[in-house]
């Protein structure tokens, strides 16, 4: 039987719930890594998103470093650091150096889109050439750069050098599959967002991955949406704030998240409701016997290394219950 008794994990996008503001949302994010943390969650991780007012996740190595200032054991990293949008380098300084203060609790998550509109991107970029196609190059930069003395070139970083930061692929589509399984890198699929490649990405990845000095298998990890509540009924309720978050990407609107609604009905038409709920299609929800036997389908089919979940949730506390709940799925209580 696939085991559920798995590593689990957080990935916090850092909404602005409505009626916030900004500083809201990074307390919030903050708060939410210190319940997780005593809950026993393995890794927290925070996104990155750029010209998004409704998000705070731009700036992702200084929320990571405000995380790990105020907790004290759980993994802090990045879900992801899109490096389209930055250099190799500039990234190998800031982890080294976040490294350096904060040994063994840093992780280093790496995507190649660029998190947000092409004028924005264009806006970062450090060239106009397009750097998406040199993320494999990228990839290997930094893995040098974190690596030891010995095999740096001339430009090296400081503090970086030797501090061996872990490197985790992060993908949507099934590009980053190969990637992951050429370089022997552990590989977390977004199915959160973007579940229509999900199978296919984690049968490339484990039928092709080449064993490395970081693993020896394949390293599976997929994010999913997670909304566990004490009934069924009311964990449906709490998921019409997903549904809207989703609905806001699907229009292209900019609506700060939003309280749960008794009726989507009203506030999405059939086409919207087929795209958002296609995007969200991943998703454990409901009690908490629900979502073990959700889990259990989930992992007799994938059995996945590691579960990382997002849920958007409008109540605080109602999101921390969430997360309890399926901490206490996989430790069998």
């Amino acid at each position: 039987m696939a085991n559920i008794e798995i590593p689990v994990s957080v990935l916090n996008l850092a909404p602005i719930r409505e009626g916030q503001g900004p500083k809201d949302a990074i307390d919030a994010m903050v708060d939410l890594a210190q319940a997780t943390e005593k809950m026993g969650y393995h890794r927290y991780w925070i996104a990155e998103h750029h010209n998004t007012p409704t998000l705070v996740s731009s700036a992702t190595s200084i929320l990571i470093k405000h995380t790990l200032e105020h907790t004290n054991k759980i993994r802090v990293g990045s879900g992801g650091v899109m490096l389209p949008n930055h250099s190799p380098l500039v990234v190998a300084e800031q982890f080294g150096t976040m490294a350096t203060i904060y040994p063994n609790r840093l992780d280093l998550g790496l995507g190649r889109a660029p998190g947000t509109d092409m004028m924005t991107a264009s806006a970062l970029r450090r060239s106009q050439n397009d750097s998406v196609y040199t993320f494999p190059e990228d990839v290997n930069s930094l893995i040098k750069y974190f690596g030891p003395k010995e095999k740096q070139d001339y430009v090296k970083a400081y503090p970086g050098l030797g501090t061996n930061v872990p490197i985790y692929i992060l993908g949507s589509s099934t590009d980053s599959a190969y990637l992951a399984a050429e370089l022997g890198l552990p590989y977390v699929f977004a199915s959160h967002f973007a579940p229509r490649y999900m199978d296919q990405a984690i049968k490339i990845y484990r039928s092709r991955f080449k064993p490395s000095e970081y693993l020896d298998k394949p390293y599976m990890m997929v994010c999913l949406n997670v909304i566990a509540a004490e009934t069924d009924e009311e964990a449906e309720l709490l998921s019409t704030t997903m549904q809207q978050f989703f609905l806001n990407v699907v229009r292209g609107s900019q609506m700060f998240l939003q309280p749960p609604v008794e009726d989507m009905d009203p506030i999405w038409n059939p086409m919207e409701k087929e795209m958002a709920s296609n995007m969200s299609s991943v998703t454990l929800m409901g009690s908490k016997k629900t979502v073990r036997d959700q889990l259990i389908g989930f992992q007799e089919h994938y059995n996945v290394d590691e579960l990382m979940a997002v849920s958007y949730i409008y109540d605080p506390e109602k999101q921390k219950r969430s997360y309890l709940i399926l901490k206490d799925i996989v430790d069998g209580k």
